[in-house]
């Protein structure tokens, strides 16, 4: 299920005795897990996208993950220990509600399939802590100021109830864990 589209998720719904798991890889490993998946014959899914880079007058193109470090796995329980055997995991997410994540990979699929150029972007919410990674305030933190229409950060100074607004480029931040 690797590389081949799957055209409905939903009838990969999990049977009795199996969940689907996020299986969070260790670098440059979700190729080799998908493989090891594949051979111990349990539903995956690995979204790829085709990346061209140009040396000159050389073009080199590689198939790379969608979501670096991420495989998508339908694990029946009493196996589940199987999936550590290589060394290729650095964790294991559970999946909260199946039938949303189902619909989630399934557009993904979609998307993917599309051939339309996509990339990963970070979900920001009011609130959430940044770090500005480029420019003259590399190094600033802050908090997102309206995820909706993002025109920068807030920094606060707590002393005096009061945060400066700085208007940064979205591409310029780094979303910090909470």
């Amino acid at each position: 299920m690797s590389a081949t589209p799957i055209a409905d998720f939903n009838a990969f719904a999990s049977a009795a005795g199996e969940e689907w798991w996020v299986c969070h890889t260790k670098p440059r490993c979700e190729k080799k897990f998908a493989a090891l998946l594949s051979a111990e014959r349990m539903a995956h899914y690995l979204p790829t996208v085709t990346n061209v880079r140009r040396y000159g007058n050389r073009e080199r193109t590689s198939i790379l993950p969608l979501f670096p470090s991420y495989v998508f796995a339908r694990v029946p329980t009493e196996t589940k220990s199987r999936i550590y055997q290589q060394d290729l995991l650095a964790n294991v997410l559970a999946v909260g509600d199946e039938s949303q994540f189902l619909d989630q990979l399934a557009d993904v699929q979609r998307i993917v399939s599309s051939g339309f150029a996509t990339t990963l972007q970070p979900l920001y919410k009011k609130g959430s802590p940044v770090r500005v990674v480029a420019g003259p305030l590399r190094g600033l933190e802050g908090v997102i100021d309206n995820p909706d229409n993002p025109a920068g950060i807030i920094v606060e100074v707590d002393v005096l109830q009061q945060g400066l607004h700085v208007a940064i480029p979205m591409s310029d931040l780094k979303l910090l864990p909470q």
